[in-house]
């Protein structure tokens, strides 16, 4: 990246109007030719990343693997002894497998840094005079950056607009405190980064408030990018299946040391030589060691993250593929999650009439509290029109319905907001569950300027500054003292307070989420006082909003019930509103529900015990959704969480699967998350389960394939020396099984179609293990059946007086059609193979068909036969291996036959 050596690097020192002059920019943002100028001048705004693994590391790692040095010790050892045939080939396969793996963990790599990339966030810019969302890493030095809480700083920048603006700068100082921002110039150029009060920096956290500042370093340049303190030189995290399968990798190794020790002991008892007991040493140590198991696997859990992407769920934790398909509750949000986001103001509601919007619209200019409510609801607000959204509005949905909602009665916010202007503001939060604005009003000479609203409300010239207030309306009446009747502020008695709550109550129980609007006159002598802004309001009335329920939530909810999945919601809404969707979206039939103030009072035992009946959480800000996760997790339930917030992050990174909201979360809650929504949408999330569940069970088809293979090679070199036969199996006769017969059918079966009763099963345990559910049974009865089956084969030959390139061959042609036929018979746990759909798969067919046509190369073509001591079989004899294999399909046929008795 070119660096620009005329920019200070004491941005600090210089005033707001010095800086943005420095860097050859404006309050109206750069031209959008001079911000491609400068990328191709400073590059991308990005980190060099230093976590991904260099090609070559990727090889190096496959060459050091166990198996591999064994095999490569194989070779010298076999040159050593003059069977020069056996070295090559044993060394040929010894390349193949490692290029085998390195392709296996090179695309795992790229496809889980093509997930990486898609998590770049995007940030909001002023360029050619207009709000814009840009890619972060198109963020050139000169941008004006907009920054508000839950974003993540994108770059190094000084403010020259903060608004009540808090950063958490821990990235960079350690301190957790969030520290308090403005834009005055700072004269000492030695303060410490900590000091610095008008600067922002990459990798900090916006708590609080909002800003503007103009990009000073982007990219390597950055504060951040100078101590190279990336989260990409943290390694990945290996999943927790990935580590017992490693570990049992290390036991079966353990247990090959002794059955070498075994069978070397048995041959040399029969009189072998040293030729013999070390070949026979190699065949076992290959026969026992599944070599590919864990890059089978990370290929698997990688390509299922690809699969969730085209389903809109956005995998950041590789652990995340395996986990979800143990989920046992999803707590949701509702806004936006289980319902559209599209939020519409319905009803507007004054103390003593209400109106539908249409009425509203006509009837304001002949109604002064009803345009000061609609003025209310628009300015103390963040949204924005934007007429390039699909909205219409540029911000938060319910933000958005209030503005198009004055729009629509003829009161438009940019009009407004030149007459009004936003001098100060109190930033929404999850505690007062509010938001205030301070406008400053014009002089009593200018009261012609005023909008009619204000005017007809008889408050022309009365003060300097105006407080509008919004949000929920229970808690927004206690901070109110009075309430304006038909243009007349009057006390706001017990009484009238009783009936506001009573309207309240009762369209939140019809479903609407509600917003109360309020105001107050204000000196300029209490601006610097934030703690007056809500003091002694002024009620104005209510909105009522509607935010239908999603379609596909009401299904994905019942798909979860018939899962074994809880879904839980959880809402900042009033509980009857709360309590109404959910009935709507067939999540409950009670009218139980939990409040925030409820978790406050109650003892971890009571939430114990009530918790598993609440399907309903209401009035529920961030720091509870902690509480609730810890208390499903006492109970051993393994738990996902929504959240969109900056105040989510910890409850997102407490879940078993933390879930970020791709369009309205915030970058914190995106950066704490295992998996992203694209989509926002409930039915996503229960999609990626059963995404998961699939995933999970053809990791266990493909262990119990490869395993079983193991095993009956097993058998193979076990029994054969016990009944005197000469070894029944050579080196590269195991080695090519254990690559082309085993490996080639068992990625393939990674592909595999979801079972079909997937989701109506009960969720597995995540922390059982590999042989659970009868698993490690199964590999041994059909690992002993499929190797005796084969031995006998041999036997058979053997003692008929067949040639030992002869019988040996059909050893390792019996052995190679059972298997495929197993490969067939363990695509699905209990559905019969002549029920499936044979093209469910077709990867799998491929793979069994090339599988075959390479054994028949292997005995049928003369080369091949020097190469493998193979031999041509005659007809007869190829039917007898095909025997073997319908042997294989009618065992494997018959128990799940029994299962699916047993089922019913």
């Amino acid at each position: 990246m070119n660096e620009n050596k005329d920019i200070p690097a004491n941005w600090h020192q210089l005033g707001q109007t010095a800086v943005v002059q420095k860097l050859q920019s404006s309050d109206m943002g750069l031209a959008s030719e001079e911000a491609r100028r400068r990328y191709d001048q400073y590059g991308p705004n990005e980190l060099i990343e230093k976590g991904r693994k260099k090609t070559w590391r990727i090889l190096l790692a496959q060459v050091k693997e166990v198996m591999i040095l064994i095999l490569l010790a194989a070779v010298v050892i076999s040159a050593a002894l003059q069977e020069y045939i056996d070295a090559i080939v044993i060394f040929v396969i010894v390349v193949l497998n490692t290029m085998l793996g390195f392709w296996q963990e090179f695309k795992a790599e790229n496809a889980m840094a093509a997930l990486k990339k898609m998590t770049v966030p995007n940030v909001r810019v002023r360029r050619d005079g207009a709000e814009q969302q840009i890619s972060a890493k198109d963020l050139v030095p000169g941008d004006i950056l907009l920054v508000e809480a839950g974003n993540i700083v994108p770059a190094d920048a000084r403010l020259i607009v903060a608004a009540n603006l808090k950063v958490q700068e821990a990235a960079l100082t350690g301190e957790s405190e969030s520290v308090e921002k403005d834009t005055q110039e700072l004269p000492n150029g030695d303060l410490a980064l900590a000091d610095r009060k008008n600067m922002i920096y990459r990798g900090t956290v916006v708590t609080y408030g909002r800003g503007e500042a103009v990009t000073t370093a982007t990219g390597m340049q950055t504060e951040l990018g100078k101590i190279a303190t990336m989260l990409q030189d943290v390694e990945d995290e290996q999943t927790p299946l990935q580590r017992r399968l490693a570990k049992l990798g290390r036991s079966l190794a353990m247990a090959a040391g002794v059955l070498i020790v075994i069978v070397a002991g048995m041959i040399y008892l029969q009189g072998a030589g040293l030729k013999e007991m070390f070949m026979t040493a190699i065949s076992m140590a290959v026969a026992a060691i599944p070599e590919g198991l864990p890059a089978v696997v990370t290929i698997a859990l990688a390509l299922g993250a690809q699969q969730m992407l085209k389903k809109n769920a956005l995998i950041r934790q590789l652990p995340a593929v395996e986990t979800l398909g143990g989920v046992t509750v999803i707590c949701s949000d509702k806004t936006g999650t289980l319902t559209q986001n599209k939020m519409t103001v319905s009803d507007v509601v004054l103390p003593k009439r209400r109106y539908h919007l249409d009425e509203a619209a006509a009837e304001y200019g002949d109604d002064a509290d009803l345009g000061l409510l609609l003025l209310t609801g628009t300015l103390c607000n963040d949204a924005v029109i934007d007429e390039n959204s699909p909205s219409g509005v540029l911000g938060d949905p319910t933000e958005g319905a209030l503005v198009l909602a004055a729009q629509q009665a003829g009161l438009v916010q940019r009009d407004l907001q030149a007459i009004l202007p936003r001098v100060r503001e109190l930033p929404f939060d999850s505690e007062r569950k509010r938001m205030s604005t301070v406008h400053a009003l014009p002089s009593s000479s200018q009261g012609a300027t005023l909008h009619p609203v204000l005017a007809a409300a008889g408050h022309q010239g009365q003060a300097d500054h105006l407080v509008l207030t919004k949000g929920a309306a229970d808690g927004l009446i206690e901070v109110c003292n009075r309430i304006l009747i038909d243009g007349v502020v009057q006390n706001l008695s017990e009484k009238k307070k009783e009936a506001i709550s009573a309207e309240n109550t009762a369209m939140a129980k019809d479903g609407f989420r509600v917003l109360g609007l309020a105001y107050r006159l204000m000196d300029v002598d209490e601006l610097d006082q934030p703690v007056l802004y809500e003091k002694d309001l002024v009620f104005l009335g209510m909105v009522c909003l509607l935010d239908p329920v999603r379609p596909e939530a009401i299904e994905s909810v019942r798909l979860c019930k018939q899962a074994g999945i809880r879904p839980i919601m959880i809402t900042g809404d009033h509980p009857l509103t709360a309590v109404a969707i959910a009935k709507d979206l067939g999540l409950t039939t009670s009218e139980t529900v939990l409040t925030g103030q409820d978790l406050d009072t109650m003892t971890v035992d009571a939430l114990a015990a009530r918790i598993k009946d609440v399907s309903v959480f209401a009035r529920v800000s961030p720091k509870h959704k902690m509480i609730i996760i810890d208390a499903l997790q006492a109970q051993h339930e393994i738990v996902s969480m929504t959240g969109d917030g900056v105040n989510d992050a910890p409850a997102l990174k407490s879940a078993d699967i933390g879930v970020a909201m791709g369009i309205t979360g915030t970058d914190v809650s995106k950066e704490s998350s295992d998996m992203i929504l694209l989509d926002d949408n409930f039915a996503t999330i229960v999609a990626a389960v059963k995404e998961g569940r699939r995933i999970y069970d053809n990791i266990r088809k493909f262990v119990r394939y490869i395993l079983t293979g193991n095993a009956g090679e097993i058998v193979v070199m076990l029994v054969g020396p016990l009944v005197g036969m000469p070894l029944p199996l050579l080196p590269i006769q195991i080695l090519w099984i254990n690559l082309v017969t085993d490996g080639v059918p068992a990625v393939a079966l990674g592909f595999e179609e979801a079972e079909r009763d997937v989701m109506n099963r009960p969720p597995y345990d995540p922390q059982e293990g590999i042989f659970a559910r009868g698993l490690g049974w199964q590999i041994l009865v059909m690992g002993l059946i499929i190797g005796l089956i084969s031995v006998g084969t041999g036997y058979w030959f053997w003692d008929g007086g067949k040639g030992l390139v002869g019988w040996q061959t059909m050893v390792f042609t019996m052995l190679t059609f059972c298997q495929m036929a197993y490969a067939l018979c363990v695509r699905k746990q209990t559905q019969s193979l002549f029920s499936q759909s044979w093209f469910g798969n077709p990867v799998l067919l491929l793979a069994i068909g090339v599988t075959l046509s390479l054994q028949l190369v292997l005995i049928y073509v003369p080369f091949f036969n020097t190469v493998f001591r193979t031999t041509p079989l005659r007809p007869a004899e190829l039917g007898v291996c095909v025997l073997g294999a319908l042997v294989i399909v009618l065992i494997t046929e018959s128990k799940k036959l029994y299962l699916r008795r047993k089922q019913h």
